[in-house]
């Protein structure tokens, strides 16, 4: 039997998930002709394809998902004996305030890592649908390090990525066309909620509250269910939603911002660290250039 390298494992696995392999390249910071050549010395060593490439992409077969499966399980088995040993002295509580469409999505594999890599230190996590909240907190010293959408041209924090807001609807309801216009909307103090009403009143399109919820789960499993239209970022529409473009205002651009305390241990810096390195928060050039500009000042 021979041996599975870890990072033909970790090629596979960005290439599994993303199921694109221009885009698996791009997260791997490689060349599309060295992620091809890792897959192909991978499928030699288990003697089967993993995958099948065509035009719009690859899809795995079968024995990929099987390895995909073993794969995560050994990947995350190794981190954490590594992290073990290389980050033993790193350690202390870590309070880490966010949205939860960020900590459901993009921080996920994130955390995972930082949970893996340091394993002395504790992770709280504090989820809130409020940016103003959040920033509130850190402030106040109770927050360390926070990941907060802003409005796009706002000052304040690093910014790491630039986004649009736009209209959902689910797909098969065709709800976003009466007379008054049904929403699905976070309590208020949501800026998303505060945006749809602002560009509604602006256009002079009647509308009502339908739906409220505090978790973007909520938000979205009424929008499935056909309730009314909801306004989330563009990066996280998923499958089964419809964006509305013409009939509906324009919204403004946001932020994914970091904003971290101006004292805070080695291990807060270790997360903002794996933050900053990740492909899904690349810095955007605009804005807050440098970690050290992302201090909030008390």
């Amino acid at each position: 039997m021979r041996d599975l390298p870890i990072n033909l494992l970790r090629t596979f696995m960005v290439v599994a998930d993303t199921l694109n392999l221009t885009e698996a390249a791009k997260q791997l910071h490689k060349a599309p002709s060295t992620v091809s050549m890792q897959l192909n010395r991978l499928e030699e060593l288990v003697a089967n394809p993993l995958m099948e490439r065509g035009q719009h992409g690859v899809r795995l077969t079968a024995v990929g998902v099987l390895l995909k499966s073993h794969a995560q399980q050994l990947l995350n088995l190794h981190d954490q004996i590594v992290g073990s040993f290389q980050n033993m002295d790193i350690g202390g509580v870590v309070r880490l305030g966010t949205h939860d469409q960020y900590a459901s999505r993009a921080l996920a594999p994130i955390l995972q890592e930082f949970i893996l890599s340091y394993p002395e230190a504790e992770l709280e996590a504090f989820c809130d649908y409020r940016p103003d909240h959040l920033v509130d907190m850190l402030e106040r010293g109770r927050l360390d390090i926070a990941l907060v959408e802003m409005r796009a041209g706002t000052e304040g924090g690093l910014r790491l990525r630039r986004d649009r807001l736009v209209w959902i609807r689910g797909k098969d309801h065709f709800v976003h066309t009466p007379p008054v216009l049904p929403l699905v909307v976070f309590e208020e103090g949501c800026i998303h909620r505060r945006y749809a009403c602002e560009a509604l009143d602006a256009a002079g399109i009647p509308y009502r509250v339908a739906f409220t919820s505090q978790s973007r789960m909520g938000v979205l499993a009424a929008v499935r269910a056909g309730i009314g239209v909801a306004i989330i970022p563009h990066h996280t529409v998923e499958d089964d939603l419809a964006i509305v473009t013409h009939e509906l205002p324009t919204l403004p651009e946001t932020d994914m911002t970091l904003m971290i305390s101006p004292k805070v241990n080695e291990a807060t810096r270790r997360l903002e660290n794996i933050i900053l390195e990740s492909p899904v928060f690349n810095p955007m050039g605009n804005g807050v250039s440098s970690p050290e500009d992302a201090v909030i000042e008390h």
